[in-house]
């Protein structure tokens, strides 16, 4: 049996993690974490007497085997942090993480020899298309992203978008894309530049994640699209995580080394 910590337990991608833990069979959730989380008690919070909840995260002490955290880009580099210090391996799906602090973590776990994984997106289809837009971007170097999210997510671009943009910039041949001289008749409004890729972020109610990636070619274009309508799609990504992160000996990015 995987005994699992939830961190952000309290949130909405948080309440559909317990479901998917409360679902799978070799999987049973022993704790919770969440600032908001001032009672002690799990019963409140609609969750079996043997949860253990905390509220500060000097305060845990688990025996869980893997750490899933929804949680906040302002705490989540600290939550990876001390899960792989602490030998719980982690699962991360919070987004809003430099490339610096990636590497931070992930030479962290090589000393520790913990596994985990930091996805961009747990979504399948997310992971597809950041998968089709790289293999695109070898005969479309001209390409644009454009992300969408709900109104309160709060960092941009979304580490989907930024992933794919990395994953693209891999492969495509690095030139000036658009005119030699632009203007800006307002500023900001060509979108933020990752090295010659602009990314556009949207943010609306109504909407939970989706990307479109525009390839422009003489004469023709190619867009690759994926839409999330439920944050319940995610859930297949996390459980082929949760399933399969034990094995690891170092943290991962991408759930597309696991699959």
């Amino acid at each position: 049996m995987i005994k699992v910590m939830i961190a952000g337990f309290t949130g909405a991608m948080g309440q559909k993690a317990i479901r998917l833990v409360q679902n799978t069979k070799n999987l049973q959730m022993v704790a919770g974490f969440a600032p908001s989380a001032k009672n002690p008690d799990p019963k409140k919070y609609g969750l079996n007497s043997n949860v253990k909840i905390f509220h500060r995260l000097d305060d845990v002490k688990t025996d869980a085997n893997i750490w899933i955290d929804f949680t906040l880009p302002s705490a989540v580099y600290d939550d990876t942090k001390f899960a792989i210090q602490h030998h719980i391996c982690p699962v991360i799906g919070t987004s809003g993480m430099s490339a610096d602090q990636m590497k931070s973590l992930q030479k962290l776990s090589e000393k520790e020899h913990v596994g985990g994984v930091i996805a961009p997106n747990f979504g399948l289809s997310a992971v597809l298309l950041m998968k089709f837009a790289q293999m695109a971007a070898k005969y479309f170097p001209d390409v644009e992203i454009i992300e969408m999210h709900h109104g309160d997510k709060a960092d941009a671009p979304s580490g989907t978008a930024l992933n794919t943009a990395q994953l693209i910039d891999k492969v495509r041949p690095r030139h000036e894309q658009g005119a030699k001289h632009p203007i800006e008749n307002l500023k900001g409004v060509r979108g933020g530049d990752y090295h010659g890729i602009r990314i556009h972020s949207v943010r609306l109610p109504g909407y939970i994640a989706h990307e479109q990636v525009l390839f422009g070619g003489p004469g023709e274009a190619l867009t690759i699209r994926q839409d999330s309508f439920d944050r319940g799609s995610f859930m297949k990504g996390v459980k082929i995580a949760s399933l399969k992160v034990t094995k690891l000996d170092h943290v991962v990015v991408g759930l597309e080394n696991l699959l």
